[in-house]
C-alpha cells in the first residue's frame, strides 16, 4: 500500500468548519479498493469527532480541502459549491510551452464510457470552465495558475490535455508516467548499479487557495496551502536545468530547419 507523502496540516479550524492541507498520496475518504488506507476524514475524526466532506481532492492532488463540523454547515457550504460562489485556485505544471499568457477552456466533460473513473470532452457532457494564467515557462513545461468556475472530476487534467498540454506527469491523460531529473540535466550520472528514482511520480497539481463565505459569520474567507516539497523540487529543477528564453527557442527552431528534409511549419 502506497503511503501518503507528508502529513495532514490543519490550516484553519473553528466550531463550524476545518480546512486542511492534504498531502499527495492520501485519500479524501475511503474507497472500495483501499478501505484501510489513510484518509483525511479518518485523520480529523480521530482528533475532533464527526466531520463532513464538503468537496474532495484526488488521491495524488495536494492542497486545500474543506470539511464541515455540523450537518447545517455542511449543507450551507455545499450550496456555495453548487451555485459556484466559491473561489478555487490550483497550480499545475503542464507538458510543453503554452504560448498564450491567459486562456479560457470551456469544453463540457462527460464520464468516459470505455474507461470508468475517467472523463472526456464531449458536447453531451456537463458544463466545465477553467481559466489558465501562465506563471512561468520552461524549455519543456509551463507552470500555470488554474481558476475553476466549475468543479468536474479531473477537470484541470482533462481540459489541459484537450488543448495539447497534459500535466507533465499524468499517464491517464497523455502526460508521462513519471518525471526524471536526467531528462533535463546534462551529463546526469548515477553510481554503478544505482537506479534513478523519479523526481516526481504523481500529477503536478496543487489546490493552492479556496475562497468562500463563512456560513455562520458571513465573513469572506480565503484559505491558502503552501506548495508541497515534491512540487517545489520539480519547479526548482526546471528553473535550474531547463530555463526558458526566446533565444533558446529560436536556436532550436533554426536547428530543426537545418535538418535534412525539414520543412518550414
Amino acid at each position: 500500500m502506497e503511503a501518503p507523502r507528508g502529513h495532514v496540516t490543519i490550516l484553519y479550524c473553528d466550531e463550524s468548519l476545518v480546512a486542511v492541507n492534504k498531502p499527495p498520496g492520501m485519500l479524501s475518504i475511503p474507497d472500495r479498493f483501499q478501505k484501510e488506507a489513510p484518509t483525511v476524514r479518518a485523520f480529523l475524526e480521530r482528533k475532533m469527532g464527526k466531520v463532513y466532506i464538503v468537496h474532495r481532492l484526488d488521491k495524488n492532488t495536494s492542497g486545500v480541502m474543506l470539511l464541515a463540523r455540523t450537518p447545517e454547515v455542511h449543507r450551507a457550504l455545499s450550496l456555495q459549491f453548487e451555485y459556484r460562489r466559491v473561489e478555487k485556485i490550483y497550480h499545475a505544471v503542464l507538458a510543453g510551452i503554452l504560448e498564450k499568457d491567459e486562456l479560457e477552456i470551456d469544453f463540457p466533460l462527460l464520464p468516459d464510457p470505455r474507461r470508468p473513473g475517467r472523463m472526456i470532452p464531449s458536447a453531451r457532457g456537463k458544463e466545465a470552465r477553467t481559466y489558465l494564467r501562465v506563471l512561468q515557462r520552461f524549455q519543456i513545461a509551463t507552470y500555470v495558475e488554474c481558476r475553476l468556475q466549475t468543479g468536474r472530476l479531473h477537470q484541470v487534467r482533462v481540459h489541459c490535455a484537450a488543448i495539447g498540454h497534459p500535466l507533465l506527469v499524468d499517464p491517464d491523460y497523455g502526460g508521462a508516467p513519471a518525471f526524471f531529473l536526467s531528462s533535463i540535466k546534462r551529463h546526469y550520472k548515477l553510481a554503478k548499479e544505482e537506479v534513478e528514482r523519479p523526481l516526481l511520480e504523481r500529477v503536478p497539481l496543487h489546490a493552492l487557495a479556496l475562497g468562500f463565505e463563512h456560513p455562520v459569520t458571513g465573513q469572506w474567507m480565503r484559505i491558502e496551502a503552501p506548495l508541497p516539497k515534491d512540487f517545489r523540487a520539480l519547479l526548482h529543477a526546471l528553473q535550474k536545468y531547463a530555463p526558458y528564453s526566446p533565444e533558446w527557442l529560436g536556436s532550436v527552431y533554426q536547428s530543426v530547419l537545418r535538418e535534412p528534409g525539414a520543412r518550414h511549419p
